[in-house]
């Protein structure tokens, strides 16, 4: 049974922090199906089209008909755990560091055998499920977790490397101001966080949500505006080494397209606010979280940015927004690579429009800020990279999927 976390020790200042080192990531450019469905909380393996056999691990053909026609597809994670050992010796500068390390080999009920890390509570012989994560290289791997969940499942040492989980890590949301920023203090305070510290622009001005965050446990005020640099790069001076998970709520929406908008004025304050603002956080934030990728129980392990959907797809509508959206997108791709040694994941939380009043006059389906704060949360607890929340998000996913020109002229009506 897996023994529960303890909340480590304050660390010693003078003590080495340890440099993060990460597995071998190299994967073929077929096998990266495999990240495509890691990143996004799904198992999918290839189904050949011709003969419906599933193929583990991945190949450019068939082994039964030499069919070239493999997607991949979700299939049933559910399998039996045949065999089993320990790993206490390695000559991988990654896995050395941390032996024993279990691996299995797993007999999935869709048909091929694979082989597994393996959770603390998963036993030989019995029935366990299969889920592939991102591990700190930012490629995928195979997981075996018990069928069920267990107590303190989550605290198992070898599945904490695989994922984010908030428990007793300290987070810091750069705008409590908006109720998507409230929102997330208190899920990440739920969560077990150790410190949530929200930062606030203006902290002199009062305003609504000042109340309720007194109300929540663990919540630490501090001073952040993202569009003024010396203000970002105070508070990383002050508390970055500190902070092992950042979630950019920062927000600028405003209704307007390009054309019919006049003067550049609410343009520049959604890139100041929405662009600039994301890369001033990365600027003063990235390299520390990136050094302190392996530091121990409480190691830096998220960037979390909240996206609207129409980053993929413009919506005239909002169509500077959309735009400025889209341009975040990019930047977050830069810094997934820039991120990555370090072992911290750069998460992309898309959603669609959300129950505020910038959304008042948009018909639902609409997203709670509740629901937006429990899927980061949730996002982070499995390890996912790409998160979409909401109707309209999944619509536009699976709409982009299958004909991208349809979805654009739809949403240009």
């Amino acid at each position: 049974m897996t023994k529960p976390l303890v909340r480590p020790r304050r660390k010693d200042p003078l003590k080495r922090t340890r440099l993060p080192l990460s597995p071998q990531g190299v994967r073929s450019r077929t096998a990266h199906g495999l990240t495509a469905a890691a990143a996004e909380g799904r198992f999918a393996l290839q189904v050949c089209l011709d003969c419906n056999t599933v193929i583990y691990p991945p190949r450019d053909a068939c082994p039964s008909c030499l069919s070239a026609r493999l997607p991949f597809r979700d299939v049933a994670r559910g399998g039996t755990l045949i065999a089993e050992t320990t790993v206490h010796t390695s000559t991988d500068p990654y896995f050395r560091e941390r032996t024993p390390w279990r691996v299995g080999t797993v007999k999935l009920d869709a048909g091929p055998v694979v082989v597994a890390h393996l959770h603390g509570d998963a036993v030989e012989g019995e029935r366990v499920r299969l889920e592939l994560k991102l591990d700190k290289s930012g490629s995928a791997v195979a997981m075996a977790l018990p069928e069920k969940d267990t107590e303190n499942m989550a605290d198992d040492p070898h599945l904490r490397e695989m994922t984010c989980d908030p428990k007793f890590r300290r987070v810091l949301i750069t705008d409590g101001r908006t109720t998507v920023g409230q929102a997330m203090a208190k899920a990440f305070s739920d969560a077990g966080a150790s410190i949530v510290f929200v930062g606030i622009a203006n902290p002199w001005k009062p305003f609504s949500g000042m109340d309720s965050f007194r109300k929540i446990e663990c919540v630490e005020i501090v001073p952040l505006d993202v569009t003024d640099t010396e203000s970002v790069t105070e508070l990383a001076d002050q508390n970055g080494a500190r902070i092992d998970i950042v979630v950019n709520t920062a927000e600028h929406i405003r209704a307007g397209g390009v054309v019919d908008r006049h003067g550049l004025t609410i343009a520049r304050e959604e890139i100041d606010v929405r662009y600039l603002g994301l890369l001033r956080l990365a600027q003063a934030f990235g390299p520390m979280l990136r050094f302190r990728g392996a530091d121990g129980v409480n190691s830096a392990a998220a960037f979390v940015n909240l996206l609207s959907v129409h980053a993929l797809m413009n919506w005239p509508a909002y169509g500077s927004h959309s735009a400025t959206e889209a341009a975040c997108l990019s930047a977050t791709q830069c810094m997934r690579a820039e991120l990555r040694p370090g072992g911290v994941k750069v998460v992309n939380v898309f959603f669609g429009p959300l129950e505020i009043e910038w959304f008042q006059t948009v018909p639902p389906p609409k997203v709670t800020p509740a629901a937006l704060a429990n899927a980061v949360v949730r996002a982070l607890q499995h390890g996912f990279e790409d998160v979409f929340v909401g109707d309209v998000a999944e619509d536009i996913r699976e709409r982009l999927a299958v004909n991208p020109k349809a979805l654009e002229r739809e949403l240009a009506t």
